[in-house]
């Protein structure tokens, strides 16, 4: 039987929860005292544990001693990414967290067409990136960032960002070996061409996702896995 993750905002010997976790354990997972459970912190630390006791809606959990989680990348992958219609931001939150992203930018860009974010929606987004974090076996939670406007970003160590009109393939890249890495993919229509030239100020190198068309929701998704691919994150 597959031991359920549960996030904490501590790990400490004896946990309490209630609210949202304690509800997914209880009315989602059915879980009971006794069953075994494996708790992280989402600053990458995990313990594994037990639930020792079940009372008006709260989980009480008895955790052993905390270990270094060893699923996360080497290097802090951060995702700088284009304001999008509806939705979309949340499909690349929930498979960026997967692919071991660690922090994501939303940009405003000068072809966004949504232009900010209200609270609620970047709540949401954190809400997806723990629940991310959770199934896909990570012991970090994605940091997701209120939107910054795309010239007011600061140079980066390192920098991919995905441009349609450069040859340069992602294989191609010379990687550093530690260190940050940034990747940034643009809005429906892409980044200008003034944005781009100021990200590669920035410290951003330009590089080709293939000749297909992606949709705004797709390239960020197709520049992570590639990065996580070919640095083995």
């Amino acid at each position: 039987m597959r031991i359920p993750r549960v996030a904490v905002p501590e790990l400490a010997p004896v946990v309490v929860l209630s609210g949202r976790e304690a509800h997914h354990l209880l009315r989602v997972l059915r879980v009971e005292v006794g069953r075994r459970v494996r708790a992280f912190d989402g600053r990458g630390r995990e313990a594994e544990g037990e639930v020792a006791w079940i009372e008006d809606g709260r989980v009480g959990l008895r955790l052993d001693e905390p270990v270094e989680a060893e699923v996360e990348p080497p290097v802090e992958v951060v995702l700088y990414v284009a304001l999008l219609k509806g939705d979309r931001l949340a499909d690349v939150v929930r498979a960026g967290s997967e692919l071991g992203v660690c922090r994501f930018v939303p940009l405003v860009s000068e072809r966004s067409v949504p232009r900010e974010m209200g609270r609620a929606k970047l709540e949401r987004l954190r809400r997806i990136a723990v629940e991310a974090a959770k199934q896909s076996g990570r012991a970090k939670v994605p940091e997701v960032a209120a939107p910054v406007a795309l010239v007011e970003l600061a140079p980066v160590e390192f920098g991919l960002v995905a441009h349609p009109y450069t040859s340069r393939a992602m294989d191609a890249i010379n990687w550093p070996e530690s260190g940050a890495v940034a990747l940034a993919s643009g809005p429906e229509g892409g980044f200008t061409e003034a944005e781009v030239e100021h990200l590669v100020g920035l410290g951003f190198v330009p590089v080709y996702l293939g000749p297909r068309i992606l949709r705004a929701e797709t390239a960020p998704m197709v520049l992570a896995a590639a990065a996580t691919a070919l640095r083995g994150f």
